[in-house]
């Protein structure tokens, strides 16, 4: 407990900072990124992160960002000015963290080449749209898995261009019946990783509000989050 003296040789008791985030929303709609900002803020206050949502990529730039805990694009495609993006990963490199799912970071401003080496993944296919596929738990001992097991699951299974530095948490295998070239492929598709200072986790799953019906996909992304969040 953080205390300060007072006159008189009591202590007068310092309530905590509350944590803070941000989730800014757009892009392509098929994605549902209104709904599903909204559905990630309830994950957050969840765990008492006072939230702010919004549509205006220009929040990025605002000078406040700096002092955030989290910041979450739910954006697939679009395109952002440069002065906002270079304060967002300015703010990140600083120590902000950053989270997001599915299109949000993969698929976010396809472009900017040092989003994505700061988001560490790029989306670059999902053979036979949406398929059941099984999600792998690699890391059973790390905190945002801890007591879940594999499952399957019902969606787009994301190829992407992965960083080699990401910690991987859960993998899928690529079965080769749409691609055959991917067959027996193993694909990271939750991970963890640091950008300078700052916590950076990503989730492929979550292609809209549905999906966060599935207990598995909720459960690892709001632990996720949580430990992106300063």
């Amino acid at each position: 407990m953080d205390a300060a003296p007072r006159h008189g040789g009591g202590v007068t008791t310092v309530p905590p900072r509350q944590r803070r985030a941000l989730i800014v929303w757009g892009g392509w709609e098929g994605h549902e990124p209104k709904a599903c900002a909204e559905l990630i803020a309830g994950l957050l206050r969840e765990q008492d992160l006072a939230t702010d949502v919004t549509n205006d990529f220009a929040a990025f730039g605002d000078p406040a960002v700096a002092g955030l805990d989290l910041v979450v694009p739910v954006i697939t495609r679009a395109r952002i000015e440069r002065a906002p993006l270079a304060e967002l990963i300015a703010a990140v490199r600083s120590g902000v963290g950053l989270g997001g799912c599915h299109g949000g970071l993969a698929g976010s401003f396809r472009e900017e080449v040092e989003f994505h080496f700061m988001c560490g993944a790029q989306w670059v296919a999902h053979p036979g749209d949406f398929i059941t596929f099984r999600v792998d738990i690699a890391r059973p001992d790390d905190p945002i898995m801890a007591g879940l097991d594999s499952f399957e699951y019902r969606s787009e299974q994301y190829y992407l261009h992965v960083d080699p530095a990401i910690e991987v948490l859960a993998t899928t295998t690529f079965s080769g019946q749409h691609a055959a070239w991917t067959a027996g492929v193993v694909m990271p598709v939750v991970y963890k990783r640091r950008y300078g200072e700052g916590r950076v986790f990503y989730s492929a799953l979550g292609h809209n509000a549905r999906e966060f019906d599935h207990p598995g996909m909720r459960t690892i992304l709001q632990r996720g989050l949580a430990w992106a969040a300063r």
